[in-house]
């Protein structure tokens, strides 16, 4: 197993042990929508963002077990996400990561409260952050981080202009804002709590947010590619939406071969990025491409 792997499986191990150990108690009358939480947020995916936060941690000298309750409130915004994505209001997906998704298994009711319940669990888990190792003002940074991340300025603000794009010509420009506030703020947000769970500089901060800016963007364009030439057995979703949905993204406006070749820019002035913040290894150059040959 090489270093990407071995990594990977430890932090998914790691974040997958903390949120369990962050979800309430389903003993009570209110089981059935925390049993609706639990079944979206232990589904699987890649936890691409917690692992972000892990390992910028480590890079600023921190032990990622400090920043374990930062990971896990960034994955359940995450999950909370993708429940509401879902819903007949909005994608009206049937299929999550190869099984039915939140709203088909518990109904439409309780997938939206799921979705509200991870998103408000997720502050008070920021809110259980070790305080003697990450500092009571990292804590109130990173609310803030997150909360505007998640946000209109964030990802909500990236899923209205998606909704709002659908059956109309847009540019590149507007896409490009679109996905960075999308996807891009919540990678983002990844490497800078786990800069401030791992006392980082601002500079570390800054170079961090860069990197996932770059990442993020090549990330969506890589789920641009995956809708046309992927299938819903390998992504466990359906594909085609895009196309359905009459929306412009990098494919429809470049073209294939440009829209890969943008991912492969991209991916390289991160890895320029990580060269200026001088890593101690080469796990974050192997996730950069990772991410960008992803099949799924």
């Amino acid at each position: 197993m090489g270093l990407l792997e071995e990594r990977l499986s430890l932090y998914g191990e790691m974040v997958d042990r903390a949120i369990i150990s962050y979800l309430p108690d389903d003993n009570c009358l209110q089981q059935h929508v925390m049993q609706a939480m639990k079944y979206s947020i232990t589904a699987g995916g890649k936890r691409i963002r917690p692992v972000l936060v892990l390992e910028f941690c480590r890079q600023c000298g921190g032990d990622p077990q400090a920043a374990l309750a930062f990971a896990s409130a960034l994955e359940m915004v995450h999950t909370y996400s993708l429940i509401h994505d879902d819903l007949p209001c909005m994608d009206n997906d049937d299929m999550r990561r190869g099984r039915p998704s939140c709203h088909i298994q518990f109904g439409e009711a309780n997938a939206l409260l799921a979705g509200d319940g991870l998103l408000t669990l997720a502050f008070e888990t920021l809110a259980k952050a070790d305080k003697q190792v990450v500092g009571t003002e990292n804590i109130v940074k990173a609310v803030s981080i997150l909360s505007q991340a998640a946000g209109v300025l964030g990802m909500i603000g990236g899923q209205v202009i998606d909704l709002e794009s659908e059956g109309k010509k847009t540019d590149l420009a507007h896409i490009t804002q679109m996905y960075s506030l999308k996807t891009g703020a919540l990678l983002k947000a990844g490497t800078q709590l786990g800069c401030l769970a791992g006392n980082g500089s601002e500079e570390q901060m800054s170079l961090a947010g860069t990197y996932a800016e770059k990442i993020g963007l090549a990330f969506q364009i890589v789920d641009d590619i995956l809708d046309v030439v992927s299938s819903a057995e390998i992504l466990g979703k359906p594909i085609g939406s895009d196309e359905e949905n009459e929306k412009s993204t990098f494919v429809t406006l470049m073209g294939l071969a440009q829209a890969q070749g943008e991912v492969e820019k991209l991916s390289r002035e991160a890895k320029d990025i990580l060269d200026e913040w001088g890593t101690s290894d080469t796990f974050l150059y192997e996730l950069t491409d990772m991410l960008a040959h992803r099949q799924k």
